[in-house]
């Protein structure tokens, strides 16, 4: 099974109630195991949009399927808590990222691995950093530990 690093995070409605659906959802999929769960912090929206705060985190998962097959599960997940739109930069119930899918670098019209802002979001790098310090970026070949001291903030 591929160790998997998602993001979380919810900025409409019942934020941590969405949030613990989805971990739900993951955890009772049958190609997905749930493996670790960072702690969930709340965080300003980075938008042009006006919009409410987020809550965010990161989860390690198992998962046999492929990078794609992930993320047409994932998007299913957001949906199933109400996700309208994607990649709109609106407020949104749910917001699952594929960060990194084992140490696969892919690049694709519908979606890129790693994530190409992990580098500079500290609400990814901080939840994540607590489940994978010395996780190394395969593109920038340095620790998440690193990549988070290299950011300022909370």
């Amino acid at each position: 099974m591929i160790p998997v690093y998602l993001g979380i995070g919810s900025n409409l409605g019942d934020r941590q109630l969405y949030i613990n659906q989805a971990i739900d959802c993951i955890r009772n999929h049958p190609h997905m195991t749930l493996d670790a769960v960072s702690s969930i912090h709340e965080t300003i929206a980075i938008s042009t949009v006006e919009q409410p705060h987020f809550l965010n985190g990161a989860l390690r998962i198992l998962t046999h399927l492929s990078p794609h097959e992930l993320l047409v599960e994932t998007e299913a997940i957001e949906k199933k808590m109400g996700r309208v739109a994607k990649g709109s930069g609106e407020p949104r119930t749910l917001d699952l990222d594929i960060l990194f899918y084992g140490d696969q670098i892919l690049a694709t019209d519908t979606l890129i691995i790693p994530h190409p802002l992990i580098q500079d979001r500290l609400f990814v790098l901080r939840p994540l950093s607590e489940l994978a310090p010395e996780f190394c970026h395969p593109i920038f070949n340095e620790s998440i530990a690193y990549l988070r001291s290299q950011l300022n903030g909370y």
